[in-house]
């Protein structure tokens, strides 16, 4: 009997669905429109659909994993749980203050971001932990209740509990959870010490305050999900994809959805990594063009990770893949300002209407209607031709833009592409130069629905010579998420310094406190109930000179701590420092701040089928198509390739084209491509760009 895996992603414009067959290591695909008020109707319908064309059974779903952009979406319209924030007496204004760092610095009239909880629903309570974990002073009983009264009253469906120094000793946040369960039952309540338990109060405040104000509703999204699931007859394991590309059982995102604010663009880069690993290259510019935005992340080897990713206006400290979004997608709107000038998002027309040319109700153009326009997408073609796409539609929204440029449908067309590619590039250069990345040592990966299309554009335009267009570009996080290991952080904050005298006490100390969190975290492994190829606990620790305010996050072993001396730890910290800055001053004593371990249970990897098994039938009819584009101001007969007929080893130069049901390829002029034994397209820049 063949067994399969289901990876699926949730996305704002579509639904998308990874089959994967274990023994052959085949993927089937399926693209369906998401339903932003019912989001799980998309993912029943979809599964139902994949059972009748594929003729797949329920039982033969042996893994099953899906992600959502429902959490990161909630938090930036705001639109989750009214929820109140408990706080230490003294600390109302913990998040109205925040950092103190302006959006704009260089904008007089900028304004601060509304806290996601108003200050009339900040109860202060009576209480107090000292620094060192010592509780100073026991929670005010009558304090909690009387605030409890007062939520009830107005209407408060859920609560975020942030105390002093809870970090070091969370009995006090305990206690008050206590009392509100006993005096409120029903309301969702989410305490920092649980989320995150890492100094800085803001920032560990937010994240829980972020958890109360989506966990409601992701508690019963996840709950409706798992249960239609099984109504459908699938008895695997239900997994969601978390922020740090790694994933997690749907209960315990019920309860932790913060995790998986950046899910979705994680298991893309996920994704990426594993097909870089399979044909060699470890280099990598991820470049994931959805329906709404264009993300971007680096791979070396593997994905970079960071702690000040941003949702919507709000830092998230905790763990994620460092992924940034750059631009337009597929369905941004194309617009002019009050000066007549063209700009392009970031408004986006969505699943619905979508943009004109599904005629939907949509009118505004956006990069999708240029794409027809221009000749780059087939209607006909378009998702298989699942959705009826209207060129008319089209050309009628990019002609009202054109009638204020001054400008044709055509001439309109590319230059909605042109705008969309330069903010792409205005964004894109100084991320890759801060991360300190040389053009010719990586190649870019373009994903997503509208990766492909606009993927070779970009990278004539950044200067980067190789694109690498994977088999199934438009489901890749989808599909990534199948290769994604079971993966949870943790924390612990010891903020001590290391000075000559002190070398061997703060290596006892951080030794112990990683430790501890190792076998927390091979208990976390151990609760998930799943085989594993192998359990592996990896450390790290954030470290500065004493009284700077940034820090680093350094990798640590067992032998790095073994020296009692402190003189293999400063030696490595001394190492990453100068690679950053530098500089180095070993003389300096050092400030460590906190220790991470990262628990990771090793999933069964996909297996990656070559063309050459397929034997489908149509590989070696690659004979081309003909059809008319029109590219950097003039029409080009561009060649129009079928990616299911087309042969390992198959070679041909831009402009091309080359069409397949999750999404279209352009290869403008000056790009060669090969294709490899697994099906990449392999493009390499021909001349100077």
């Amino acid at each position: 009997m063949p067994s399969y895996r289901m990876g699926i992603d949730i996305g704002g414009t579509f639904t998308d669905f990874s089959l994967l067959e274990e023994g052959t290591g085949r993927i089937r695909v399926l693209k369906t429109p998401s339903n932003p008020a019912e989001p799980e109707k998309a993912v029943f319908d979809g599964i139902s659909r994949i059972f009748s064309e594929y003729a797949v059974r329920p039982d033969e779903i042996r893994y099953f994993i899906h992600g959502t952009t429902l959490a990161v979406n909630t938090v930036i319209q705001r639109s989750g749980a009214k929820t109140a924030f408990l706080v230490t007496k003294g600390f109302r204004d913990i998040l109205n203050i925040g950092r103190h760092r302006i959006p704009d610095v260089f904008n007089f009239f900028t304004e601060l971001p509304r806290p996601l909880v108003p200050r009339s629903l900040v109860f202060e309570i009576p209480e107090r932990c000292s620094a060192t974990g010592r509780i100073v002073r026991p929670v005010d009983r009558e304090a909690v209740r009387a605030a409890a009264a007062d939520m009830l009253a107005k209407g408060v469906q859920a609560i975020a509990v942030c105390f002093l120094h809870s970090y070091r000793n969370d009995e006090n946040e305990q206690a008050a959870r206590a009392l509100l369960e006993a005096d409120v039952p029903g309301l969702y309540v989410s305490l920092s010490s649980e989320i995150w338990p890492q100094m800085r109060e803001y920032e560990r405040g937010l994240v829980a305050v972020m958890n109360a104000h989506v966990g409601q509703k992701m508690k019963t999204y996840f709950s409706g999900l798992a249960k239609g699931v099984r109504g459908l007859g699938i008895g695997a394991h239900i997994l969601s994809t978390k922020s740090n590309g790694g994933v997690m059982h749907v209960h315990e995102a019920g309860e932790r959805p913060v995790d998986t604010l950046l899910s979705g663009p994680a298991a893309g880069v996920i994704g990426a990594s594993f097909v870089g690993a399979a044909i060699g290259l470890r280099n990598l510019v991820t470049f994931d063009m959805g329906g709404t935005s264009a993300d971007v992340a680096v791979i070396e080897g593997e994905p970079r990770y960071s702690t000040e990713n941003t949702v919507g206006d709000f830092p998230v400290i905790m763990p994620a893949i460092d992924v940034t979004s750059i631009g337009a997608g597929g369905g941004s709107i194309a617009w002019t300002d009050s000066n007549g000038v063209l700009k392009v998002g970031p408004m986006s027309a969505g699943a619905k209407p979508g943009p004109a040319c599904y005629g939907l109700g949509g009118i505004q153009a956006t990069v999708t209607d240029a794409y027809v326009c221009l000749g780059i997408v087939d209607p006909k073609r378009f998702l298989g031709g699942a959705i009826d796409i209207k060129p008319e539609l089209a050309e009628k929204s990019v002609a009202a833009i054109g009638k204020i440029l001054g400008l044709d449908a055509l001439e309109s067309s590319e230059s909605i592409l042109r705008v969309a590619t330069s903010q792409m590039y205005a964004a894109l250069v100084p991320l890759l130069a801060r991360k300190g990345i040389s053009y010719d040592d990586f190649a870019l990966l373009p994903f997503g629905g509208a990766g492909p299309t606009h993927g070779f554009l970009l990278a004539r335009e950044v200067g980067i010579r190789r694109v690498v267009v994977p088999l199934h570009p438009g489901v890749l996080c989808a599909a990534g998420s199948l290769a994604a290991d079971i993966r949870r952080d943790f924390i612990r904050t010891i903020h001590t310094t290391m000075q000559s005298d002190t070398e061997s006490s703060v290596v006892t100390t951080m030794r112990n406190g990683l430790e501890a969190l190792s076998r927390e975290g091979r208990a976390w492994l151990d609760l998930q109930g799943m085989e594993f190829l192998d359990q592996r606990v990896s450390w790290s620790a954030d470290i500065r000179y004493l009284g700077q305010s940034f820090d680093l996050t350094v990798s640590l072993d067992a032998g790095v701590l073994a020296d009692a001396t402190g003189a293999v730890l400063r030696r490595r910290f001394n190492e990453v420092y100068e690679q950053v800055y530098g500089y180095k001053d070993e003389a300096a004593p050092l400030e460590i701040l906190d220790v991470r371990a990262t628990a990771v249970g090793v999933t069964l990897k996909p297996k990656i089928e070559s063309v050459a098994m397929r034997g489908d039938g149509k590989r070696g009819e690659a004979t081309p198509g003909r059809r008319r584009v029109f590219l950097d101001g003039r029409y080009w007969d561009a060649q129009v390739y079928d990616r299911d007929a087309l042969p390992s080893g198959a070679r041909f130069k831009g402009p091309a084209i080359v069409e397949q049901y999750d999404t279209t390829t352009l290869i403008p002029h000056g790009f060669a491509v090969t294709v490899d034994r697994f099906g990449n397209l392999i493009g390499e820049a021909q001349d100077a760009i």
